[in-house]
């Protein structure tokens, strides 16, 4: 059996990648606290989103951030291109199918592990589908127990994280089930590297080698994808929240009553919807000028 290395650069791979699969996991968790204000394809839309930023940001880009670190001495590693691709999109279709199910199933136990369930041997599939990507002059084989274990880990991790999307609502509870998750993720990772064996080739077995390197292929891959996770991450920051939503409706409708309860008062021009950031100078307008004209509106 050869020497195997997943740590080349020390703690940097493991560290980064922690900190993307947090980064993803916050912003997709963050996603669905949208959808659930939502219904209809409005809801499928956001939670659509959350599948790309936790199946590609969240996970696989985790993966292969940890995979940089991957070495076997004196032997070279290259990636099946499209199988390398196969599995991001993998990752991305298995959390949107569990989204889907808890989004609009019927709520309870037993739709969250079922979509648990379709979640976590997707996400276990994806990470032995990126191992297949591996070329070398090298055969694999994994440890029946560490593969087992791995699988158990991305399955409750999923049905955790699915449950993380059906409850949380603060920001600060987000950041700390973000947290989990990431750590999941990592583990399920590691625990499946452990699994796997690597053996020299018999002689004249040797494999084709076509594919592109870590450093040509995967890196510029994953620093394009962390590009778009932090402009989502600004994105949601600067959409209002929940709240602000909330607030904003309530505060057109006591415009609204208010105004009809003055004597001669005209229909209002209706508003835009109060999800529109623009439009706050104009809903304060309106509730300042209903204020002074003695109206019991409250304060934006």
């Amino acid at each position: 059996m050869l020497s195997v290395h997943n740590f080349s650069y020390g703690l940097l791979n493991p560290a980064l990648g922690y900190v993307m699969s947090c980064l993803g996991a916050f912003l997709g968790l963050r996603c669905t606290v949208r959808a659930r204000a939502l219904t209809g394809p409005a809801r499928a839309r956001w939670l659509a989103l959350a599948a790309v930023s936790i199946g590609t940001t969240g996970i696989w880009v985790m993966h292969f951030i940890a995979m940089l670190g991957y070495t076997i001495p004196g032997l070279p590693i290259l990636y099946n291109v499209p199988i390398t691709i196969g599995s991001m999109l993998l990752a991305v279709i298995v959390v949107f199918a569990g989204l889907l199910i808890v989004g609009f199933g019927k709520e309870g136990w037993p739709t969250l592990l079922l979509a648990g369930t379709i979640t976590g041997i997707g996400v276990a599939s994806m990470h032995y589908t990126g191992m297949a990507a591996m070329q070398m002059q090298a055969r694999m084989s994994y440890n029946p127990g560490l593969f087992a274990l791995s699988v158990l880990i991305a399955v409750v991790a999923a049905t955790v994280a699915l449950w993380f999307t059906l409850r949380l609502r603060a920001t600060w509870s987000t950041v700390g089930a973000a947290l989990i998750m990431g750590l999941a993720v990592s583990g399920m990772h590691y625990t499946g590297m452990a699994a796997m064996r690597v053996y020299s080739a018999a002689p004249g077995a040797g494999m084709a080698m076509n594919g592109a390197s870590a450093e040509g292929f995967l890196l510029p891959l994953i620093v394009g994808i962390s590009v778009l996770a932090f402009v989502l991450t600004a994105t949601l920051a600067l959409s209002p929240t929940d709240e602000e939503i909330r607030a904003d409706t309530e505060l057109m409708t006591r415009i609204g009553e208010a105004a009809a309860l003055r004597p001669g008062a005209h229909a209002a021009a209706p508003l835009a919807p109060a999800s529109s950031p623009r439009w706050r100078p104009v809903i304060t307008s309106r509730a300042a000028q209903a204020r002074r004209q003695g109206d019991d509106v409250p304060q934006p």
